[in-house]
């Protein structure tokens, strides 16, 4: 017993210890398993006590924390305890959100809310048109109107009663009302574009159609001449273009004044020299157009028929007629020895310039009614309504071949039209004031455009776009003027009491033409380049010559 005694402990030691032992010859195998028995009853007894407690907490926690859920009109049963296990670790600690997701959902809150508050805002807007306040009430299911109601004391009412659904939770009723609208309007909206067909087009008479197969006939001949004259020139080794163009522009830098003549009691306003150059017309706004001979400005006869004042002045290329422009909305054909031919009314306002179809069968007006008009001169039909100017039109000018004519206005836009076809094919935008003169070179190709923003453009047609600037004037450019037989230099007209000559070759300024006491209204250049002539508010008419210059350089010329 003693040697049993010693053993047992050192060997329960061992094993609590952990450690491995190696058992002696005086150990007894017998004594391990009886261990157990002296320690198990102990251990196991108290458990019965304890289960009855945990047995009915599966029936009690189901609806606690997991509640049924309807789907599709049934109840969902919980079948086992694991569903509760597994909804107990669901609520024992909340999903952890990401800052990046936390602040997605914070913008999206913050959009959402600023949605609402648009549509709440855009609902409790009180419309300022009548017709609208009338319909948000019918809407609302409020009486449109009520007796005595004036349209301010209707939309007051409005007002109150927004106001007060408002205040009262009803805000879901203004912003269905106010979303009905919205959807009707839009209705009405699409409803008006599918009446809309296009292209829109106004069909013009019989005589229109002839017009422009006639122009399109004339404009073929004179644009193959036209080129071919270019052609010869660029092929002929004899041609000397710069020395021609020099020796123009030598004669425009040695213009003198000639002479100086009253031309009425009131400002003149346009001038214009025949076709051979021996007449001289020019209008004022007395309402008369005068007559004078060339070149000692004597004058032939008085033109009077309007009854406002005169704002152009025109002479035929072909024959010998004269055109006058006026305020009284009229333009009337005058023959050479003063009698008046006819009459052209149709403009609803003023006009202010006037000129010729290079044919001379049409004539072409611009008026502040914002259109300009052809005529025919044998009938004397309107052949062309025009429209396409935002503002008044001012200027007209029409291209050497008769197939361009250019018009200007008060909404600072130059614009090309095809008079074969109709169409604008040129809307030429540069300008900041509005544009008052416009003239088509010679070599068919280049235009002029001056205006109050007091420079001259050079328009290249061919590439569509400005080719130059002409800072020309200290005051708006009352007129432009091409030389009209090839072009080498243009003159401009200005409010600064000046004219001034430019080259057509680079632009450069050739000569300054002072003299005038007062605003120079308008400027012509005679068909063989040897005289201008230009006309003032200071009532004078003065005559611009290089002549005895001239026959210094031919002499010159043919003597070398």
């Amino acid at each position: 017993m003693e040697v049993d005694d010693d053993n047992s402990p050192s060997t329960s030691a061992a094993v609590l210890d952990g450690e491995t032992t190696v058992p002696t010859a005086n150990s007894t195998p017998v004594q391990p398993p009886a261990v157990p028995p002296a320690v198990v009853p102990p251990t196991i007894a108290p458990l019965p006590a304890v289960v009855p407690p945990i047995a009915p907490i599966p029936a009690v926690r189901p609806p606690v924390f997991k509640p049924p859920v309807p789907q599709n009109g049934e109840v969902k049963a919980v079948d086992s305890d694991s569903d509760h296990e597994d909804d107990g670790r669901a609520t024992a600690g909340e999903y952890e959100i990401s800052e990046e997701s936390r602040l997605v959902r914070e913008r999206q809150e913050k959009a959402m809310q600023e949605l609402l508050m648009k549509r709440r805002a855009a609902a409790l807007a009180v419309p300022t048109n009548d017709m609208a306040v009338r319909t948000r009430l019918r809407r609302l299911g409020e009486p449109i109107t009520l007796f005595g109601e004036r349209e301010m004391e209707r939309r007051e009412r409005l007002r109150m009663i927004m106001a007060k659904l408002d205040s009262e939770g009803q805000l879901e009723k203004l912003m269905k009302a106010h979303e009905e609208e919205e959807a009707a309007i839009s209705a009405k909206a699409e409803d008006i574009e599918e009446d809309i067909e296009y292209p829109f087009y106004t069909e013009g008479p019989k005589e229109l159609l002839d017009a422009r197969i006639d122009i399109a006939k004339y404009s073929i001949v004179k644009a193959a001449a036209r080129l071919q004259r270019a052609r010869r020139k660029r092929d002929d080794p004899d041609e000397d273009m710069d020395a021609e163009i020099d020796w123009a522009l030598r004669q425009a830098g040695n213009l003198v004044l000639d002479c100086s003549e009253i031309g009425d009691d009131r400002p003149l306003s346009g001038c214009s020299f025949s076709r051979d150059g021996k007449l001289l017309a020019t209008c004022s706004l007395s309402g008369v157009a005068k007559l004078w001979s060339m070149p000692r400005v004597s004058k032939v006869s008085a033109l009077k028929g309007h009854t406002e004042r005169a704002t152009d002045v025109t002479f035929s290329p072909v024959h010998d007629l004269l055109a006058t422009a006026s305020a009284d909305r009229t333009a009337k054909l005058w023959s050479s020895d003063g009698s008046l031919l006819k009459t052209f009314g149709g403009h609803l306002d003023r006009l202010a310039r006037i000129a010729f179809h290079p044919s001379g069968k049409y004539l072409g007006t611009t008026s502040f009614d914002k259109t300009w008009r052809l005529w025919d001169i044998d009938t004397g039909m309107e052949l062309l309504l025009q429209e396409g100017h935002s503002r008044s039109v001012y200027g007209i000018a029409f291209h050497q071949d008769g197939s361009l004519v250019a018009s200007c206005g008060l909404d600072a836009l130059a614009r090309v039209w095809d008079l074969r076809t109709g169409r604008s094919i040129l809307a030429l935008e540069g300008h900041v004031k509005p544009v008052l003169g416009a003239s088509f070179s010679p070599n068919g190709y280049h235009l002029a455009t001056g205006g109050e923003d007091n420079t001259c453009r050079i328009w290249d047609l061919r590439k569509k776009k400005s080719l130059y600037i002409i800072p020309a004037h200290s005051n708006l450019i009352s007129q432009v003027k091409f030389e009209p037989q090839e072009g080498y230099y243009l003159v401009t007209s200005s409010y600064d009491m000046t004219a001034k000559v430019w080259s057509g070759r680079d632009f450069k300024p050739v000569k300054s033409l002072p003299g005038h006491e007062a605003k120079v209204t308008a400027s012509d250049i005679s068909a063989d380049g040897r005289y201008i002539v230009t006309v003032s508010h200071d009532r004078t008419i003065k005559l611009w010559t290089a002549g005895n210059i001239e026959q210094e350089n031919d002499m010159d010329w043919t003597e070398g």
